[in-house]
């Protein structure tokens, strides 16, 4: 059994936690190819994006809160030791029921403290939506991060506060490291910023817009706004808590001033995570289901769904459960999809599918992937080539075409979406080595285990009787 540590508990494939800081052996990590079509069930631990969310809007309200079967990983993790550096009480509530670990009981502080430093990991949702928090504690706040943190765009977030009245000092950069000087309350109003780097830019101003005086009414000025869903998911997150907040026009959003209430809820899981697993049986053929689907959700769900059935999967969402099947037979020549409104967190594993494509594929509108863990459109184009496929490089688009691939060590970036990618070439390319592949801790931990236990559900050979149902994965 293969795990390794992160900044959080750490679970084997049953669930139970290590105390032992074991880690994978450094080095690349061998891909493990596919020797059929597929046959399993994934059950997949909660959003980070939900978690994050939630984590900071139960920091904000003026009563405890209880996030049932969140995410633990990197960016969560992060995210807890941020809030609780600020004066927030987080509390472990075990869960016998999931396996992914405990619940989390969260009690606002009565007053946020500064004099604190914020470890932001390469967490987006960290370096972009606990700053605004940070500008209502009384005292400084220092954040910094991973050194390829430095890289991502921080300016929406950073000219915004300043614009609101708040000190920071980040010596002109507009990244980290950069320091964030509360006076305990922020006065709020109006405010405009170029959010065409990030929508997190806008969903962190957002989620502590209750807190100050006079709310927010926030006004995007630049190009469009990338991950509008994600803006989407904020909106529902502070109205389910009972906050007034609203998009009364395209680029605008209007939050108000008042209580967040605490509340009890359940995380869904995190369907982008859901994505390689059934990508999966585009690539190898066969059938994953994928159990706790919403029926309706401000994750990027529906997205995936129609992209699974572009690429020729049947897809059906049954009794709380998704159910993907699909032939390699029934792939199209070539894949087209513009991610300019749908976010770039899909985009990376679509294009490893359009590398197995014979076709020409087109993915544009990711121009803003250049700014996530890393740039991600020059990290697909360099280990696509590096596999056989042929890949030209545009500013905001990638045209794939298909070839003989063949074994290679790909490059995960510290991009846990990256070595994901990686991982799909290998389940038909021998010979992939993933040169980071404990990167994924970010988000999945697990990715390892699953990955694993997903193929030992592979359909047997001609000789063997074949499954007759779903083979359970769960952690």
């Amino acid at each position: 059994m293969e795990i390794f540590k992160y900044s959080g508990p750490t679970f084997d494939l049953y669930g139970e936690e290590w105390s032992d800081s074991l880690i994978l052996d450094d080095g690349p990590w061998p891909a493990p190819t596919a020797s059929g079509p597929l046959d399993a069930s994934v059950t997949v631990p909660g959003s980070k994006s939900i978690t994050n969310r939630e984590l900071v809007l139960a920091a904000l309200a003026d009563e405890p809160s209880l996030l049932r079967r969140p995410l633990h990983a990197r960016d969560t993790s992060l995210m807890v030791d941020a809030l609780r550096a600020l004066g927030t009480d987080i509390e472990e509530v075990p869960h016998p029921e999931n396996p992914f670990g405990p619940d989390l009981r969260i009690t606002p502080a009565e007053e946020l403290e500064g004099g604190v430093s914020i470890e932001c990991g390469l967490a987006g949702t960290v370096m972009r939506f606990v700053p605004p928090v940070a500008a209502l504690a009384l005292g400084p706040v220092n954040f910094d991060g991973d050194e390829a943190a430095h890289k991502r765009p921080m300016s929406g977030v950073i000219e915004g506060l300043e614009k609101l009245g708040v000190e920071v000092r980040d010596d002109g950069k507009r990244r980290l490291p950069f320091s964030i000087y509360g006076a305990g309350k922020v006065s709020g109003g109006e405010l405009d910023i170029d959010a065409s780097a990030s929508s997190q830019f806008v969903s962190g101003l957002l989620l502590a817009a209750p807190r100050f005086t006079n709310g927010l009414t926030l006004r995007h000025t630049g190009e469009q706004v990338p991950s509008l869903p994600h803006i989407e998911m904020t909106l529902a997150a502070l109205r389910a808590r009972g906050v007034d907040a609203s998009s009364p026009e395209p680029n605008v959003w209007r939050v108000a001033p008042g209580p967040i209430a605490g509340r009890e809820l359940t995380v869904e899981p995190d369907l982008s995570n859901a994505a390689p697993f059934l990508l999966a049986t585009i690539v190898t053929g066969g059938a994953v289901c994928v159990p706790d689907w919403p029926d309706t959700s401000t994750q990027l769900g529906d997205l995936l769904i129609a992209v699974l059935r572009q690429l020729g999967a049947e897809v059906e969402l049954r009794d709380g459960t998704l159910y993907c099947s699909a032939e390699v037979s029934r792939r199209p020549e070539s894949f087209e999809f513009d991610f300019s409104d749908a976010g770039g967190e899909l985009a990376p594993n679509i294009a490893a599918i359009c590398a197995l494509l014979p076709g020409t594929s087109q993915l544009r509108g990711i121009g803003h992937l250049r700014g996530h863990e890393t740039d991600r459109v020059a990290a697909l184009a360099a280990e696509l080539q590096r596999v056989g496929a042929t890949v030209v490089e545009h500013d905001d688009r990638l045209e794939i075409t298909g070839g003989e691939l063949h074994g290679a060590t790909w490059g995960c970036y510290e991009d846990h979406r990256m070595a994901t990618t990686g991982a799909l070439i290998g389940l038909v390319t021998e010979g992939i080595e993933l040169d980071d592949v404990r990167c994924t801790s970010k988000t999945l931990p697990q990715f390892v285990a699953m990955w694993n236990a997903m193929l030992a559900g592979t359909t047997p050979g001609p000789e063997e009787e074949p499954p007759t149902s779903f083979i359970s994965l769960s952690l």
